[in-house]
């Protein structure tokens, strides 16, 4: 298992009763969604939020991670998104795990958000972990393997999936057959459309995951 490297604000130490763990983009890294915790953190103050980098580098350029390769982006085989999945989901159970020990709090205190291949990530991973976390918010991203939700889900948090209805990255369908996925799996789903937006995060989008939190995390 890999370490991840990280960034943190919020909350001192010892002294959150929750926590957003942010899973960045193709590309990115963490520092790319931290700065959302200078918008969330005011109507959060008891919440520490938490950025890692993924555990590759991305090898479709740039000097940003990748949690996974993408073959229609950087031409790699399709074995190597599989077996780069299996492995990045590894290491993010093993970054949560340690992160929420080192804060003292329970997995019904976390509440991951994704974006983009981040979303991706949140969507496969928490369903399959061994304790419910307090809810994920995907934005701009897709379900994994739909097909093999209702049989390998060991849990079901709450989601919330945020989409752009002009992302030409990840296509704004991706958002309906998610939601298909997580409700026929029983999964408690709730969307939000950002009118006009493309590949991003826009205010409203922002406003709605800001609410999600709060309700999940018991701050409003």
């Amino acid at each position: 298992m890999r370490e991840l490297r990280f960034g943190r604000k919020g909350a001192a130490k010892g002294q959150a009763t929750g926590m957003v763990v942010f899973l960045h983009g193709y590309g990115a890294d963490g520092a790319d969604l931290l700065g959302l915790a200078d918008v969330l953190g005011p109507h959060l103050p008891a919440v520490a939020f938490v950025a890692p980098d993924a555990p590759e580098r991305c090898i479709g350029g740039g000097f940003g991670y990748q949690w996974f390769p993408i073959p229609w982006l950087d031409g790699s085989p399709q074995e190597a998104a599989e077996a780069g999945l299996v492995a990045a989901s590894r290491d993010l159970n093993g970054f949560l795990d340690a992160r929420l020990e080192e804060e003292g709090l329970t997995p019904e205190s976390l509440v991951l958000v994704g974006f983009s291949q981040g979303a991706m990530m949140s969507l496969h991973v928490a369903p399959r972990r061994s304790q419910a976390v307090a809810g994920v918010v995907a934005i701009s991203g897709r379900l994994l393997r739909p097909e093999a939700l209702a049989a390998e889900a060991v849990v079901k948090p709450p989601v919330l999936l945020v989409h752009g209805d002009q992302d030409p990255v990840v296509p704004f369908d991706d958002m309906g057959k998610a939601g298909d996925a997580l409700v026929a799996a029983g999964f408690p789903t709730y969307g939000h459309v950002m009118q006009g937006t493309g590949h991003g995060i826009a205010p409203d989008g922002l406003g709605v995951a800001l609410q999600f939190i709060r309700e999940r995390l018991g701050a409003g």
